[in-house]
């Protein structure tokens, strides 16, 4: 597959240059990856927008807080990959787009894995777009970060 341009939004209390991203970046796609203010969410919105239209990305990926960030940015027709999407705790957004695809552990002590099931729902959108994966928030062992990758992919393909 040739590199794919994903912007990657970090969460709450994380920084750039974390371990979701380098493994994309491992992979040889390229990964646009600003750091996001964690006290104020109209900066971190603002931040990441801003970037989205410097970057024109063809997937967008938000874990957690960054999960939620997504969900609130104008898009367009660029698709989603969020990872256990803290939509109930930030900003207005309660549904998605056609063709997210949501990972999320069922054993998230973070944010509940109910909250994911309800955004799917919320959104109309078929079970196949949750994927269940991992052990924990994190989704950092090799079989969500596998995951990922693939959802990546597989949404770059809707947006060449």
């Amino acid at each position: 597959m040739h590199p794919i341009r994903i912007l990657f939004l970090h969460g709450w209390q994380s920084s750039p240059g974390g371990l979701k991203p380098t493994h994309l970046l491992s992979h040889g796609h390229e990964v646009i990856n600003p750091p996001l203010d964690d006290d104020d969410f109209q900066a971190a919105m603002d931040t990441a927008q801003a970037t989205l239209h410097a970057h024109r990305p063809q997937v967008i990926v938000g874990s957690s807080r960054g999960g939620a960030v997504a969900m609130n940015l104008h898009t367009g027709d660029i698709p989603l990959v969020l990872l256990c999407p803290a939509w109930r705790h930030w900003g207005q957004a309660n549904r998605v787009k056609p063709g997210t695809l949501i990972l999320h552990a069922r054993e998230d002590e973070t944010i509940p894995f109910a909250d994911s099931q309800e955004l799917l729902a919320r959104s109309g959108l078929p079970d196949h777009c949750l994927i269940e994966v991992g052990r924990d928030h994190r989704l950092a062992d090799p079989e969500p970060l596998q995951a990922m990758l693939e959802a990546c992919e597989r949404q770059a393909r809707l947006y060449p």
